[in-house]
């Protein structure tokens, strides 16, 4: 095993290969460490208001690294900041208030929506305000007079979108008249005037200019960081690949020794086991465990090893354990007392191990992609945001027919470079463990 691992290293391929796979590894577990599982939980189901700040459907924001690019960016202004809001007391506990929010747009195009969210504290009367937007060449549009509660949604103004021509809000309020299919540049303003009808009453208000691109990775039809959902994929897709490998694998390879050493009817039974079981259509039973009883994850990941324990690998590995048996060491063994189950441990099953490791690393993009492909017909985790969930949404939503080739590219690409750093190193191995496809 030392000799052909340090063997491994002459082939840039395998190094290619374990690189790769360290990378993903690295990744996994950053993610695992920085996004526990319960908060990545909790960000990919989004509640609590969690990514209402965040624009849907938004492309990387690496795009605009493009020289041809410069796509909108979200931008937040608060009340909060020094001088952005002041309240003038009038009688009878009645205050006047006016918060004005700045923002500069430098950007090409227009954005995606346009929202004032208010904070407003009161007992019985809510706070009343009239909203005007100023355009950096001087002009000022009303937006109408609104009861300060909850979120204003600009873009889905009816009144705003016939004032402003028939474009809604997000178009209308950027554009410039001399060309209505492009966008001013500069500082615009959110000036809001309003009145405070009790003594304890405020208001606060945040505008939030909804942009085309967001993060690292974009955002989905739920306004969620595709982010998320690509970092906690890469830990799934690895843990499901790799235990259902190592269950199915080993599995199978101890019950073909054992199968070979004691024969007779224990030889027998295994056999006709793995002769029905490879009759059985897994990906059709998977469907069926996933539609009618649960959809976890871990559920379909023991139905997999259960369905893969007698796989068409036990012919194999039976047969050189056939020819092992017959070793003069194995006789040796037998001479001087040896047990069987220490014979089985001790002197069959290491002689194959060189053998079996090519299989079982090229087999563990196998099951990552059966775990993807599951969730791509809609059989995925309702919970954990796996790689083959975020493809499905993608696909429900139409993602490449309305120009959104990043929500389904990003996962998949993911995927197959998983699968190329696997089969990378399986291959090698196969090339350095095999005699008949070792090079001289």
């Amino acid at each position: 095993m030392r000799q052909g691992l340090r063997q491994l290293m002459r082939y840039p391929a395998a190094v290619v290969g374990l690189a790769i796979i360290g990378i993903l590894i690295v990744a996994a577990i950053w993610t695992v460490i920085a996004v526990p599982y319960s908060e990545a939980i909790r960000l990919w189901r989004g509640g609590g208001g969690i990514w209402e700040e965040y624009p849907r459907t938004a492309w990387p924001r690496w795009i605009n690294l493009l020289p041809w690019e410069n796509r909108p960016t979200t931008i937040v202004v608060c009340s909060t900041e020094a001088g952005a809001k002041t309240v003038r007391p009038l009688a009878e506990g009645i205050s006047e208030v006016e918060i004005v929010l700045p923002f500069d747009f430098t950007y090409d195009g227009f954005p995606q929506e346009v929202t004032i969210f208010f904070a407003a504290e009161y007992d019985e009367r809510p706070p009343h305000v009239e909203v005007t937007w100023v355009t950096p060449d001087g002009r000022e549009i009303r937006v109408g007079e609104i009861t300060a509660v909850g979120a204003h949604r600009m873009s889905l103004d009816a009144h705003l979108t016939r004032r402003l021509g028939g474009k809604p809000a997000h178009i209308g309020l950027f554009a410039d008249p001399a060309a209505e299919d492009l966008s001013i540049k500069g500082e615009y303003a959110l000036r809001l005037e309003g009145w405070l009808f009790e003594e304890d009453a405020d208001l606060d208000a945040r505008l939030v200019v909804y942009g085309q691109v967001h993060g690292l990775a974009g955002t989905d039809h739920l306004r969620r960081d595709l982010m998320v959902g690509l970092s906690w994929g890469i830990p799934v897709a690895l843990a499901f690949g790799v235990l259902a490998a190592v269950g199915a694998q080993i599995s199978t390879f101890i019950l073909a020794a054992i199968g070979v050493w004691y024969g007779k009817w224990v030889d027998g039974a295994f056999r006709w086991l793995t002769q029905v079981n490879i009759i059985l259509p897994m990906v059709p039973i998977l469907i069926m465990v996933g539609m009618f009883f649960s959809r976890s994850i871990w559920v379909i990941l023991g139905v997999v090893i259960l369905l893969s324990i007698f796989s068409s690998s036990y012919f194999v590995l039976r047969a050189m354990f056939l020819q092992i048996k017959e070793s003069p060491y194995i006789e040796a063994a037998r001479a001087y007392g040896a047990g069987s189950w220490r014979i089985i441990f001790r002197y069959l099953c290491p002689k194959i191990i060189p053998v079996l490791l090519p299989q079982f690393v090229m087999i563990i993009p196998t099951f990552v992609f059966l775990e993807a492909s599951l969730a791509v017909l809609g059989l995925g985790d309702p919970l954990l945001p796996t790689l083959g969930k975020i493809i499905y949404d993608a696909r429900a939503n139409a993602a490449i027919y309305r120009g959104w080739e990043y929500w389904i590219v990003q996962p998949a690409l993911i995927l197959l470079v998983m699968g190329l750093g696997f089969a990378m190193v399986g291959y090698t191995l196969d090339r350095v463990f095999n005699p008949r496809l070792r090079q001289i």
